[in-house]
């Protein structure tokens, strides 16, 4: 199982974050798309640490155009070396019409088309095939040498998805080279609902399971009595934020807490956010994240999820696990 870390800070900090990771041991560093550009922070990780493994975690993908997403991962797969992987996500309709200013269809044809046209894309640089990518929301037939970028050794991309819902899992199934799930998971909800959806996704595209790997987000409480206090708090927060949120309430159902999402989505239209912690019981903040001390941490997180996860990306700055001991 590969280990990694997200890094949420600004893209001039991002080489740092990289040498860190690579002090802590990680195998890969990932940017989410929150209040800065994640492929800017990519390149500047990888070129203070050509040996690491970046990643867009996740790049919203109806922010951008499938021309904009090859062009930019074609010349980030070859200034990494093939380092590179783009993790794309769909966001909620109210962010891509309304804070990105982009149409939105149905999420999960519109992202397989997404993934149809980027790669038939990169086939057209490659020379293999002429641009013609024909669907409901993209149309591509238009592209001169001029406009073609040279070739490289590192045009198999790795592209995957982050998804929560069985619909969005099992086109991860279909046509991803690796899934992300998100934060708020339970490993109920993950065999009940997820590994169903992943497995037909799979058998209809013909695909082993081998062919997709998937990636575990995870909340973690470690360090010291103090640090662990701090962290534990946090995390009681960002689950009662997506406990709140009706898309989240089937994994709360999954471990019998689907009431907990009643009240909380009725606290958050009330605006008391800062109360809604306090109402997350120990076995729910238990089931959606994972304690354990900085050294035995690795273990832990095989332990209880090599079963379900290739790779595991742990919401802590690598900084800080390096002064962890980790």
């Amino acid at each position: 199982m590969r280990i990694d870390a997200f890094y949420f800070g600004r893209p001039e900090d991002a080489a740092e974050a990289a040498r860190a990771a690579r002090k802590a041991n990680l195998n890969g560093l990932w940017f989410p798309e929150t209040g800065h550009d994640p492929f800017l922070s990519v390149l500047l990780a990888s070129q203070a640490e050509p040996e690491l493994q970046v990643g867009t975690g996740i790049a919203v993908g109806f922010a951008r155009s499938p021309m904009t997403l090859a062009q930019t991962s074609w010349d980030l797969a070859n200034l990494t070396k093939g380092k590179f992987l783009l993790g794309l996500g769909s966001q909620v309709k109210a962010h891509i019409t309304r804070r990105f200013s982009m149409p939105w269809g149905k999420p999960v044809d519109q992202m397989r088309e997404l993934f149809g046209a980027m790669r038939a894309i990169w086939s057209a640089f490659e020379g293999k095939s002429k641009l013609n990518f024909q669907g409901e929301y993209y149309n591509l037939n238009l592209l001169t040498p001029f406009f073609t970028p040279a070739r490289h050794p590192y045009s198999n991309i790795p592209v995957g998805v982050a998804a929560v819902g069985p619909k969005m899992m099992e086109l991860a199934g279909e046509c991803a080279d690796f899934l992300v799930y998100h934060s708020f998971n339970n490993l109920n909800y993950i065999e009940q609902v997820a590994q169903p959806a992943l497995d037909a996704g799979l058998a209809k595209s013909g695909r082993s399971s081998q062919q997709l790997e998937r990636m575990g987000s995870l909340f973690v409480i470690t360090g010291d009595a103090e640090t662990q206090k701090r962290m534990e708090t946090t995390v009681r927060n960002s689950i009662a934020f997506y406990a709140s949120t009706p898309a989240y309430k089937p994994v709360l159902d999954a471990v019998g807490f689907g009431d907990l999402h009643e009240k909380l989505h009725e606290m958050s239209r009330q605006g008391q956010w800062a109360e809604m912690a306090a109402y997350i019981p120990d076995e729910v903040l238990q089931l959606h994240s994972l304690r354990a001390p900085a050294k035995e941490l690795p273990d832990a997180i095989r332990e209880r999820f090599s079963k379900h996860y290739d790779r595991v990306c742990i919401q802590i700055d690598p900084a800080d696990l390096v002064a962890m001991g980790l």
